[in-house]
């Protein structure tokens, strides 16, 4: 059997297992104009907390610093359990590449906080919003030239595509939207690590105009377990992500995913420079 795009793009070879140390490569069919997708980029960081002998737990958040972009070709990471508690973890996680020189040179840095969940009482304050289930959305063709990743995803808009008008006539910063590999995938937590980054910077929405912007920052909290990740499979994921406070060069965007069946199943937070 093939191996699905997105397992080719996270994965990770143990250089020396005992020090945390692994090397991976970017994958073209991930690609995002100038590097890899940053969603990606953080299922990489997480999947070698996951490949890790010493993990504790599962995954309950995820901090990913984009200090600069990968360049295409080899990279090594680095995943240390700074400190281990009787139910959570804390990690610490870089990916180098070497300089001009042959120097490594940090792009990326990371906190991971894995835990043994328990049973306890739970609810939900953020249901699902209301609207049409997946075949009654259209789907969104294709991407712009250059960013690859978009194909590898059938994304269904309900609201806020991409504005197909850069007029400066826009009023609002909210998107919803069906989601699921384009080549089907049963999901899991780096899957989802990489799904909570894959709304576009909603300052082109809120002012439909086509500014550089990038992720500096993004943190993902997970709020599903794995039978809640199983049940999911290969359906598809509402997603919602909404800017907050645009100011002097950055914003703040936030977004929720959850299942088909109303479980929400991540949550994240992210901060996004922007030019005029």
């Amino acid at each position: 059997m093939t191996e699905h795009p997105f397992d080719q793009a996270i994965a990770l070879a143990q250089s020396d297992i005992r020090a945390g140390q692994f090397t991976g490569a970017t994958s073209p069919h991930y690609w995002n104009m100038v590097g890899p997708f940053g969603g990606t980029t953080a299922a990489v960081v997480l999947q070698s907390v996951l490949d890790h002998p010493d993990l504790l737990g599962l995954p309950i958040a995820l901090t990913v610093n984009y200090a600069a972009a990968l360049v295409a070709g080899p990279f090594e990471v680095l995943a240390i359990p700074v400190r281990t508690n009787r139910s959570t973890q804390h990690w610490t996680i870089q990916i180098t590449q070497p300089d001009d020189g042959g120097a490594p040179q940090v792009n990326t840095t990371a906190t991971v906080v894995t835990a043994a969940r328990r049973e306890t009482w739970g609810t939900n304050d953020l249901p699902m919003p209301s609207v049409p289930r997946p075949g009654e959305v259209a789907r969104f063709s294709s991407g712009p030239a250059g960013v690859a990743w978009m194909g590898q995803y059938e994304m269904r808009p309900v609201s806020g595509v991409i504005p197909g008008t850069w007029d400066g006539s826009g009023d609002r910063s909210e998107s919803i939207v069906w989601l699921r590999d384009a080549v089907p995938r049963a999901l899991d937590f780096a899957s989802l690590a990489c799904l909570s980054d894959m709304f576009y910077p909603r300052i082109w929405l809120r002012r439909a105009k086509h500014v550089p912007a990038g992720t500096v920052s993004i943190t993902t909290y997970f709020h599903a377990g794995v039978a809640e990740l199983e049940s999911v499979g290969t359906g598809y994921l509402l997603g919602r992500a909404v800017g907050q406070q645009f100011h002097n060069g950055f914003f703040d965007q936030s977004a929720q995913l959850w299942s088909e069946a109303g479980a929400l199943l991540a949550t994240s937070n992210q901060i996004v420079y922007f030019k005029e």
